[in-house]
């Protein structure tokens, strides 16, 4: 044993003003949700916005922009999960690495489910869009990576919050403008992925900590266990 100790997945400084976030979060999801759902057409602020239905980019930003998405399709996105999963690895931030895999995985699928509830189309009746699981996705694995980051660089409620608000709104942001840009989604499409992200990532980083303590605490009570059988019989001698 290093005695090394271990980074939270979610650190505690932290807890609260994720909570506080995640709850605004899910209230936004719900009121788009109902406003569009059902819904086939840009809504006011969509159209406020930006004309989300016609490509609105031209090279070389169009080039820009499909990287980006490319990064939320299946073999991009997984690709990209396996290179952050290495990383997490190779310096030894186990639940950092376990994080960003049941991360990514709960929002995209929490994300497609609400999909299928919601019910809001794009380009036809078989597009869902309401919310951006690309948007969803990027989110989830920037928190995935700031959050443990933050616990380990020991930054405060503050100053921690900060920082994992800013990788969530760098990463939503950039493929939030790329769905939009490429008329895959509408900007409120992309809100909703940015925000389904903030409700279910912090709340698999907290899960992630709770199984990762039960488990330590378990091996730690077996050790402590086996070192008392075992020194039985030389105390009696």
């Amino acid at each position: 044993m290093s005695g090394r100790p271990v980074s939270a997945a979610l650190p505690r400084p932290l807890r609260a003003g994720c909570g506080l976030v995640a709850g605004l979060a899910a209230l936004v999801v719900v009121v788009l949700g109902v406003v569009y759902a059902g819904r086939g057409e840009p809504g006011r602020a969509d159209r406020w916005i930006v004309p989300p239905t016609a490509d609105s980019v031209r090279p070389p930003w169009r080039r820009v922009a499909l990287a980006m998405d490319y990064l939320g399709e299946p073999a991009g996105a997984l690709m990209l999960v396996a290179a952050v999963v290495t990383g997490c690895l190779l310096l030894r931030r186990p639940r950092a690495a376990v994080l960003v895999v049941a991360g990514a995985a709960a929002t995209v699928g929490a994300a497609t489910l609400l999909k299928h509830l919601v019910g809001r189309t794009i380009h036809g009746e078989g597009n869902l869009s309401y919310p951006s699981g690309h948007t969803a996705f990027l989110t989830a694995l920037a928190l995935a990576v700031a959050l443990p980051e933050a616990g380990r660089l020991g930054l405060g409620r503050t100053a921690g919050t900060s920082l994992v608000l800013a990788a969530a709104l760098t990463a939503g942001a950039a493929m939030g403008w790329a769905q939009v840009a490429l008329g895959a989604h509408y900007p409120t499409d992309a809100l909703g992925g940015w925000c389904t992200a903030l409700v279910v990532a912090p709340a698999t980083a907290w899960l992630v900590d709770r199984v990762a303590d039960r488990t330590a605490g378990g091996r730690t009570a077996g050790r402590q266990a086996g070192g008392r059988t075992d020194s039985g019989p030389a105390e009696r001698r």
